[in-house]
């Protein structure tokens, strides 16, 4: 087997120790947000804040009671809670601040503004009595995540419906498609752990974005980023200029397990995550190795060949559900389909119908409200991604995006 870039960290202490060329010096941490003292233990404890006091807006006291941790990791701990003066619950995110740094994922997030990715609310900063300073950000709370409910099929040995696969991949990729088409900004965590899933409405949000970063052209980027089972080959040879590619790949093996009810690339480590890759791909040639590395020099790998895609999954498996698999999880970066392309896939078109209803014969969540995911978006492709019936329902002629 060649030879591969040192192992990396464990998938935790990547939050926790971010590259400094990543971070923004921070002249005035506290200009935008309160800051609340002596806020050491977190559930059962009230946490009041300010908020407004800009532009001549109000300002108005809010309180949170911590009811309990939902996540933890060495980023910090993720809380439910409840506002006391409107009784919403809300997820709080708590997380170390290094003073001389902005927070990249509160800079992100500021920004976001789709149905398909978890909103920010407000923020604020806390200090602990032997003055550590951590950044709350407060976020709408969402109940269930995809990896518990994959678990809940598991644990009755059933396979998840196809309408509850389509329904959920869709929205992850429309989710990539606005954080990629629109800031270029790559999350670079996608997995079942990141993607929110309301029980009700069935309606998916994106969260954690806590290693998300833009990625511009020609800058230099850590390798060692994105949970293993997720983690694009790219980034197992060490490519530093990668692209928002490695997101696809991530949904692309989210997908897959959806599919199978199990990881397609379960490695434990990351020379084993290339050899489950290998297994299922086939060796990469010259041109693949190149594509997703150019510097990497290395040649000696096991030559084994592709296994067929359609023996992978059951006999039953449709062919569109394959195809739209075998276009995500591509050696070659550049070959990988967009976000964008990915949502008009064939894989989908149950969704566009018009009747199109979830099993207990409620509507489906939202899927056609697009925002600026369709900036640059060739007129075809807009037309297969908002049905006839949608835009008879919106009063849209619809869209003239720049693409021809």
């Amino acid at each position: 087997m060649a030879s591969l870039p040192p192992p990396p960290p464990s998938d935790e202490a990547l939050r926790a120790a971010p590259a400094h060329s990543d971070m923004a010096v921070d002249k005035d941490l506290s200009a935008s947000v309160s800051v609340v003292e002596g806020n050491d233990a977190v559930t059962g404890h009230i946490i009041s804040t300010t908020i407004g006091g800009k532009n001549g807006e109000m300002k108005r006291t809010i309180s949170y009671m911590a009811e309990r941790i939902v996540g933890n990791g060495s980023f910090g701990i993720v809380f439910q809670a409840k506002c006391l003066e409107t009784g919403e619950t809300v997820a709080i995110k708590k997380v170390l601040q290094d003073r001389r740094y902005k927070n990249r994922e509160l800079q992100l997030m500021r920004s976001m503004d789709h149905p398909n990715v978890v909103s920010l609310k407000h923020c604020f900063f806390s200090t602990t009595s032997n003055n550590e300073l951590f950044l709350n950000l407060v976020m709408e709370y969402v109940p269930e995540t995809l990896y518990r409910v994959l678990r809940h099929y598991a644990n009755m040995n059933q396979r998840m419906p196809l309408i509850y696969v389509k329904l959920y991949t869709y929205q992850i990729f429309r989710a990539l498609a606005y954080i990629h088409n629109g800031a270029g900004v790559c999350h670079r965590d996608v997995k079942p752990q990141n993607l929110l899933v309301d029980p009700l409405t069935h309606q998916v949000k994106l969260c954690d974005f806590g290693s998300a970063k833009v990625l511009i052209r020609g800058e230099s980027n850590i390798s060692y980023i994105c949970s293993r089972y997720y983690r694009a080959p790219e980034l197992i040879f060490g490519a530093t200029e990668y692209t928002t590619s490695i997101d696809i790949w991530s949904a692309g093996c989210v997908l897959a397990e959806l599919l199978l009810g199990q990881p397609l690339f379960p490695g434990e480590n990351a020379v084993d995550q290339l050899v489950e890759i290998i297994k299922v791909l086939g060796t990469p040639t010259r041109e693949e190795i190149r594509c997703m590395n150019p510097n990497y020099t290395e040649f000696r790998f096991p030559q084994i060949k592709a296994h067929p895609w359609h023996k992978i999954f059951h006999k039953r498996m449709p062919p569109e559900a394959i195809d739209l698999t075998s276009r995500l999880l591509q050696y070659s970066p550049n070959l990988r389909c967009t976000a964008l392309e990915a949502c008009a896939h064939p894989f989908f078109d149950e969704l566009r119908e018009p009747n199109a209803r979830l099993p207990n014969g409620r509507p489906l969540p939202p899927l056609f409200n697009f925002k600026q995911e369709l900036n640059g978006a060739f007129q075809e492709l807009v037309e297969r991604l908002v049905p006839e019936h949608a835009r008879r329902q919106s009063g849209l002629n619809f869209l003239h995006p720049t693409g021809t």
